[in-house]
């Protein structure tokens, strides 16, 4: 659900990167980021606010905390141009954008009707690496979906990192984990909101999530089959019933995203794994 208008850049964070042009890219549930860009390049501005109750949603207060978390994330993970803080409605962060296609929108050919070419081996290992490399300095992700897979000539951006665990995060920012867009969460994730309201990223759920991605992206279907206008209640509780539904993804890629979606996380391989699997079979 969007903002009916969304909120402007605060003024203190305009005169220190001093815009000579701005694009809205998001207005919604807690969050506006804009495209800026700059003397010094294009950069991401991400505000985040309080989401008030509506028939839809219920209130939530940790939206508003996102974008400073992710700073400090950004920052602890000693990402270059990156500067957070707050502001009358919550906090901000200023990032460099990523220019590039996310895996989903990459892959819509494949989608196309009488479609049958497997996807491109590549693409699906660079946003293996982009995992495994979060992983190697020890941060699981927490919301792995294909718009947070943003690839381009140079690889692919990992995005999005508010929900990620870790590390030491400041006090002022932090705020307890309560699963992510369901489509990619593992059962082991959905029970434990269900059953606690909240959960813990791991590793093996990034898997997991990269997994349903790179099916989501490839066949247009989610890992698990439930209606579309299914509560969040009934979507957890069909992920952890299971089973997910048949990959029919084509050649190597459809037996790794098969194992990947291992209902145990014993199971799965790791990120490591998966890469090393794509490079042997390019």
């Amino acid at each position: 659900m969007a903002d009916a208008a969304p909120y402007e850049i605060p003024t203190s964070v305009l005169e220190t990167l001093a815009p000579s042009a701005r694009r809205l890219v998001l207005n919604r549930r807690g969050s506006t980021v804009w495209e800026v860009e700059t003397q010094q390049g294009r950069y991401a501005v991400k505000l985040g606010y309080p989401i008030k109750a509506t028939s839809e949603w219920e209130a939530q207060e940790w939206t508003a905390l996102a974008p400073g978390r992710e700073g400090a994330i950004l920052q602890h993970l000693n990402r270059d141009h990156v500067s957070y803080g707050d502001w009358d409605q919550g906090t901000w962060n200023v990032q460099p954008w990523h220019p590039g296609d996310s895996l989903y929108d990459l892959w819509q050919p494949h989608r196309a009707e009488g479609a049958s070419s497997e996807p491109d081996l590549g693409e699906a290992l660079s946003c293996a690496e982009a995992v495994a490399a979060l992983h190697a300095t020890g941060w699981a992700h927490g919301d792995i979906q294909p718009a947070h897979l943003i690839i381009s000539d140079e690889g692919t951006a990992l995005i999005d990192l508010a929900l990620a665990q870790g590390g030491d995060i400041p006090a002022a920012y932090d705020f307890s984990y309560r699963g992510c867009l369901v489509h990619y969460e593992s059962p082991e994730i959905s029970r434990s909101v269900l059953e606690t309201g909240t959960a813990t990223p791991t590793m093996t759920a990034d898997v997991y999530a990269l997994g349903a991605s790179l099916f989501i992206s490839a066949a247009g279907q989610r890992h698990v089959a439930y209606p579309d206008d299914a509560s969040r209640k009934d979507q957890r509780q069909a992920i952890v019933d299971g089973p997910h539904r048949p990959v029919n993804v084509p050649g190597v890629l459809g037996k790794l995203i098969e194992v990947m979606l291992s209902p145990d996380p014993a199971d799965r391989p790791t990120s490591a794994e998966v890469c090393k699997e794509l490079s042997s079979r390019r």
